[in-house]
């Protein structure tokens, strides 16, 4: 017997935990048994371990099965669909796109199911279960600290998971439901009908270069179209992000000029190693040790503030943990609002409090 994600998994139990799907299930009418796929929560949890781990060995490990049960659920769960799911190979396995496609529902079930026995178990009286969290990188340089510190006293039996999350690397997290929410902001492209977006913050953003940058008295975008940049984007944002820079600003960039990155640490050092510019939110300039090496352009071109806020999956529901965090949150920040140092009062000049 294991326990993967508060969900109890036994070799002679699992056969008797089910649950049925079917596209055209309505509310409007009942559609008979015959029509639709059985599939049993167990091979769920087979194929989300099998994905994970990259081989039936290592789910087996996870879930504390034998190999022979892992693999007789993920044959039981291809026969009952009528579709290939997985590709084996020695080296370990792959998945089919139909294998992709029920990979990612699967992990939304299973994180459903975790919050809902975290939600029983409150009722009962105890505060348990698991929270993950993705915050963006100035959030995490500023007010993360004091806020896990409230966190923890006021739930101390949550096990929490912390991103540093651009949201690039976010929003895939969100979407197969291993993050339970976001504190950042949604990404030029991103379709509103995906992501429910709750605004806390209102920030301002500059381009910035390293200290000392040739460029950095450059008083317009025009003059830094021969410089390397690095930006935070999707591969499917990057168009909006270069319109919103430079094309609005009747300048033209050769896109070749471009490092994506996906990392705070990458960022950092194509700026300050590499001399690239970038655009990012301008609290950065008041964080040490972060801000001592940079310097904000003052450029002619304006850029509409920016909002940081809740970013979840619209389909899904915050827990009482969740919601605890980002009460802890909204303390912290209304403290640091309130406050006389000098290191808050530069903060709270390029943010915004909305609620």
């Amino acid at each position: 017997m294991a326990d993967r994600g508060g969900i109890v998994c036994s070799e002679n139990a699992v056969e008797q935990s089910q649950f049925r799907y079917d596209d055209n299930l309505s509310l409007s009418g009942f559609v008979p048994f015959r029509t639709m796929s059985t599939i049993k929560l167990h091979q769920l949890q087979a194929l989300v371990a099998s994905a994970e781990a990259g081989s039936i060995r290592g789910a087996a490990r996870t879930l504390g099965l034998s190999q022979a049960a892992v693999t007789r659920a993920l044959r039981e769960l291809e026969a009952s669909e009528r579709l290939p799911l997985l590709v084996r190979a020695p080296e370990g396995i792959g998945f089919t796109e139909y294998g992709k496609t029920l990979l990612t529902h699967a992990k939304l079930v299973l994180k459903q199911l975790e919050h809902a026995q975290s939600d029983l178990e409150r009722m009962r009286g105890r505060v348990e279960g698991r929270l993950s969290v993705g915050v963006t990188p100035w959030l995490t340089m500023t007010f993360l600290a004091e806020t896990v510190l409230r966190f923890r006293e006021r739930m101390p039996d949550v096990r929490l998971e912390l991103y540093e999350a651009l949201m690039a690397v976010a929003q895939p997290l969100l979407r197969d439901g291993s993050m339970d929410f976001a504190l950042g902001h949604v990404q030029p492209g991103s379709s509103a009908q995906e992501f429910a977006f709750e605004p806390l913050l209102r920030y301002g953003t500059s381009v910035m270069v390293r200290a000392g940058h040739p460029h950095e008295r450059a008083k317009s975008v025009h003059a830094l179209l021969d410089c390397d940049w690095v930006l935070n984007s999707s591969a499917d944002g990057q168009a909006a992000l270069v319109d919103y820079l430079f094309t609005r600003h009747g300048a033209q960039i050769d896109e070749r000029r471009i490092v994506r990155a996906q990392s705070v640490a990458i960022l950092q050092t194509m700026l300050e190693q590499a001399g690239m510019c970038t655009w990012c939110p301008t609290i950065l300039a008041a964080v040490r040790p972060f801000g001592e090496r940079m310097r904000v352009l003052p450029l002619k071109e304006t850029f509409e503030p920016s909002e940081l806020g809740i970013v979840t999956r619209r389909s899904s529901t915050l827990g009482d943990a969740a919601r605890c965090f980002i009460d802890c949150l909204l303390q912290v920040i209304r403290r640091h609002a309130r406050s006389a140092r000098g290191e808050d009062l530069a903060l709270f000049r390029t943010l915004e409090l909305l609620i």
